[in-house]
């Protein structure tokens, strides 16, 4: 069953094309993963898709009723605005104290109700919001860069935990991800997006393509080197074998996957 589906979907922001006759689907139960560069127009689908953008051409249908439970990229809060944890998580709906640890103990952070949220780290924070969307019981979470901040392990947590709750509730799942190696994992689709869907498929059919080398496959450092390394050693088979000098970002990556975010 379709969730959410979008036809030639186009989106400007001024004169300025953001989003160039997308077609995307996502159906009950699946994880579905956009990756892209910088500015490449991944929020903005994700924005559209919930309703938050006007398309300038196109269409986007969504179910009628969804539930939808969205984490954004970023979550702005005044420090100095007291805001505890159970709190937070009765905005906007009022949720009893149960209701609440138990949110909380099933993504991981159990006993932190009375903590002020600006007291938390950042693998904390992102499974409150984690928690604050599956309050609503949703039948899809957007993710939109979830584990931006976050270090290799807690990122793989992050992600082992969204699969969990998938596994447990069914709920299906976008996500924006800088983090290709670990998302790819755990996805059912990939989505390779630059302003238009580059290429797409399951994690082996998008590292294969030749679109997806084009945007990820070049550069020196940091995520890129990462991104090259990961698809190297996927294509050709020696995951964890032979790592060409300057990937040892990579290669610490993928044998981090059982560490705990702080």
């Amino acid at each position: 069953m379709r969730l959410i589906e979008a036809a030639r979907l186009s989106i400007r922001h001024g004169t300025q094309t953001v989003l160039e006759n997308v077609d995307f689907a996502i159906s009950a139960g699946e994880i579905v993963t956009i990756v892209g560069p910088n500015g490449s127009g991944k929020s903005t689908l994700v924005r559209a898709l919930i309703g938050l953008e006007r398309p300038a051409s196109g269409t986007v249908l969504r179910r009628p009723g969804l539930g939808i439970g969205y984490v954004p990229q970023r979550l702005h809060l005044d420090a100095a605005l007291p805001m505890t944890v159970e709190r937070f998580l009765s905005l906007p709906r009022r949720v009893g104290g149960d209701e609440a640890a138990r949110a909380l103990d099933r993504t991981g952070v159990p006993g932190v109700q009375g903590r002020q949220v600006a007291s938390l780290s950042g693998g904390q924070l992102q499974r409150v919001l984690l928690a604050r969307a599956l309050l609503a019981r949703p039948e899809i979470l957007m993710l939109d860069e979830p584990t931006q901040g976050l270090d290799q392990p807690g990122t793989a947590a992050f992600y082992r935990l969204v699969e969990e709750v998938r596994r447990d509730t069914g709920v299906a799942v976008l996500m924006v991800s800088h983090d290709l190696h670990v998302v790819m994992s755990a996805s059912d689709r990939v989505i390779c997006l630059n302003g238009h869907v580059c290429c797409e498929g399951t994690p082996k059919v998008v590292s294969a393509a030749p679109e997806y080398r084009a945007l990820f496959g070049a550069g020196t450092g940091g995520a890129f080197a990462l991104y090259r390394h990961v698809h190297d050693h996927a294509h050709d088979g020696t995951a964890g074998h032979d790592h060409p000098q300057g990937h040892d970002h990579g290669h610490n990556h993928a044998h981090r996957h059982e560490g705990e975010d702080a």
